[in-house]
């Protein structure tokens, strides 16, 4: 057996919950007050550092992600680099779906591509159960690894069931999601039962992160702004909330991010989340009044925006923080930082997140 994995998994959960507790991350997660607004990008370990390029240089994703030291070194990159306050677990959303044995490849410059797609009911027995320990150990291996090592939270992931469900139908990215929403409208019943097995992918994949020192965990569902508020209650919403409901005994933040979402928010906001990522296209303080003061925020600055001069990203960041408000606000990106963005730019903006000061009340033109 493994060593690392001969670890008790629950032990290294334990130890970094009393470690991290009163991480500024956390904390603002969970609503409370904080001294200074937590940061972090989506992506952050990602194209945009020379860190990252030089090992994918010599390893493509799947094979970083299959290899627990290289994904620690990956991980670790940004934190060290950036001075976030948070890491978040170099991998795929798609990593469980090839663990089970859905042909798939990461094709650069286009993503996630299935051999052969779902299209109808004989197609979903080849989507068995997902069970982290025998399917993808290596996963849980990086975890231990990190929570060792890092002196942040470590943030796990997984895809959402819209958007596993919509690779798997389109058999890749697609602009319209067309093949997706037809089965949506045309075969309810199967596309619920797709979107529940995959909730089921989600879930395990979370919970073995989780059980193995993750201390918060946040579910990508990427796509699903491509449906009306109708569809997402009727469709999407069981799924996602069968998601948070089997994490709650775990005791961990979760966040739920998707793009375009801004007609979901008030829904998404029901499905058992503390937080909910906020794309740019709503202003957040906008995002508050959809979502109900439940729930926390993250985001939400424009990605394209990092790649403007200095005094700009400096004041539509401000402009975020003071919309945002003093508590209950995760710093983030509306989406993930761009392959182009200077990892310079970043730093500043960690840097002014965390000089800033956003007093209760603060005012923002509108």
């Amino acid at each position: 057996m493994n060593p690392v994995t001969a670890v008790p998994p629950l032990a290294p959960a334990l130890q970094d919950a009393s470690r991290l507790a009163d991480a500024p991350l956390l904390r603002a997660f969970r609503g409370l007050p904080v001294e200074r607004t937590p940061v972090w990008f989506m992506r952050q370990a990602g194209r945009s550092l020379s860190e990252y390029r030089a090992i994918r240089s010599r390893a493509n994703l799947f094979e970083i992600s299959r290899s627990p030291d290289l994904t620690a070194e990956v991980t670790m990159a940004p934190v060290d680099r950036l001075g976030v306050d948070a890491a978040i677990l170099f991998s795929d959303i798609t990593v469980p779906l090839a663990a089970i044995g859905i042909g798939l490849e990461i094709v650069p410059g286009v993503g996630p591509v299935i051999a052969e797609p779902v299209r109808g009911w004989s197609d979903l027995p080849r989507l068995r159960p997902f069970e982290p320990d025998q399917d993808a150990p290596y996963v849980a291996d990086a975890v231990r690894l990190l929570v060792r090592a890092l002196d942040v939270p470590l943030i796990g992931f997984a895809g959402g069931p819209f958007t596993l469900a919509s690779y798997l139908i389109e058999g890749g990215p697609s602009k319209t999601h067309a093949r997706t929403r037809a089965m949506m409208y045309g075969d309810p019943h199967l596309f619920r039962e797709l979107l529940d097995i995959l909730a089921g992918v989600a879930l395990a994949s979370l919970r073995s992160q989780v059980l193995a020192g993750a201390a918060a965990i946040q579910l990508f569902e990427s796509w699903v702004g491509v449906i009306d508020p109708v569809s997402y209650r009727r469709q999407v919403l069981p799924a996602t909330t069968r998601i948070f409901d089997g994490l709650r005994d775990l005791d961990v933040p979760t966040v739920y991010f998707g793009v375009g979402t801004g007609e979901l928010l008030a829904l998404m906001g029901t499905a058992g989340s503390d937080v909910v990522g906020v794309d740019w296209r709503v202003p957040i303080d906008a995002a508050r009044a959809r979502l109900g003061r439940h729930v926390a925020v993250q985001g939400n600055l424009d990605p394209v925006a990092c790649l403007a001069p200095w005094p700009v990203v400096r004041e539509r960041a401000i402009d975020v923080l003071l919309r945002a408000g003093p508590t209950g606000h995760v710093f983030n990106l509306g989406h993930g930082v761009l392959p182009e963005t200077d990892p310079e730019i970043l730093r500043r903006i960690v840097d002014l997140v965390h000089e800033c000061r956003v007093e209760p009340g603060a005012a923002v033109a509108s």
